[in-house]
C-alpha cells in the first residue's frame, strides 16, 4: 500500500484514516490491533487520529504488518535527479572496479546481461583472468536493504557464470569467483555490521586479501570489497 498522494508528501491525517479503515474492516478493536502491534491502545489513538511527529518508523511498520498491510515511503527530489544520482554513485563504482581488474590483467563486461532457464539479470561486473582462466563475479551495492536478497542473487550470477563466461569471452573458464563491492560509507559499515555473521560465512575474504588476489588470482574466491 503506497501512502504517498500525488504530490509525494506523506500526509499524516491520510495514513491514520488509511489505518483506522483496515481495522474497521477486520472488525478489531483498537486494543486488538495494539495486541498485535506490540503497543498500546493509546498509540494507536494516536496514529489513527494523523498524528505521526511521536510515533518511529519501525512501530508504524508494525501497525502496518498487523494489517497485513505496508508501509511504502517515496523519496523524491527534483523531478526525478534523485534516480540519477543513484544511478551516477552506482555506475562511478562499476567504473572504478573495471579500471581496478584491467589493471591487473583481466578482461571486463560490463552489464553483461543473461537469460537461463527462466533466471534472468546482469552482471554488474563479469572478468575473466586469461593466464589462469579465472572468472570473477562482480556484484555492486550503493545500498544493502537485503542481505539475504544480494547474496541469493550472487549465488544465482555464481552458478551461471561457468556457462556465461565460456560464451562471453569465448574461451575455457576454470574457477568461479564472487565479489561484493560497496562504497566505504559510514551507513554500510553500519549495516554490514549488523550482520557480520552472514556475510563472514558467505564472503570470508576482504579487502587486502581481495586486492592481493585480484593481482594474483590462485583458486577462487569469496571477498567483500570495501
Amino acid at each position: 500500500m503506497k501512502l504517498a498522494p500525488d504530490d509525494g508528501c506523506v500526509d499524516d491525517q491520510r495514513v491514520g484514516r488509511i489505518i483506522r479503515a483496515l481495522r474497521r474492516r477486520l472488525d478489531w478493536r483498537q486494543s486488538d490491533l495494539a495486541e498485535r502491534a506490540r503497543c498500546s491502545q493509546s498509540m494507536v489513538s494516536l496514529v489513527e487520529r494523523g498524528h505521526l511527529a511521536h510515533v518511529s518508523l519501525p512501530l508504524l511498520r508494525r501497525i502496518f504488518a498487523a494489517l497485513d498491510a505496508s508501509l511504502v515511503i517515496e523519496v523524491r527530489w527534483r523531478a526525478g535527479a534523485l534516480e540519477r544520482l543513484l544511478d551516477e554513485d552506482h555506475a562511478a563504482l562499476v567504473a572504478h572496479v573495471a579500471a581496478l581488474l584491467r589493471l591487473a590483467g583481466w578482461e571486463v563486461l560490463i552489464e553483461a546481461t543473461y537469460s537461463e532457464w527462466g533466471e534472468r539479470g546482469s552482471y554488474d561486473v563479469l572478468a575473466f583472468h586469461p593466464p589462469t582462466g579465472s572468472v570473477l563475479v562482480v556484484e555492486i551495492k550503493t545500498d544493502l536493504p537485503s542481505v539475504e536478497a544480494t547474496l541469493r542473487k550472487l549465488d544465482e550470477k555464481v552458478r551461471l557464470a561457468p556457462k556465461i563466461g565460456r560464451e562471453r569471452f569465448r574461451r575455457q573458464t576454470g574457477s568461479i569467483s564472487r565479489l561484493l563491492v560497496m562504497p566505504n560509507t559510514r551507513t554500510l559499515r553500519r549495516r554490514t555490521e549488523r550482520h557480520e555473521a552472514v556475510l563472514s560465512a558467505a564472503l570470508p575474504e576482504r579487502n587486502v586479501a581481495v586486492r592481493r588476489w585480484i593481482a594474483h588470482p590462485h583458486g577462487a574466491i569469496a571477498g567483500l570489497l570495501s
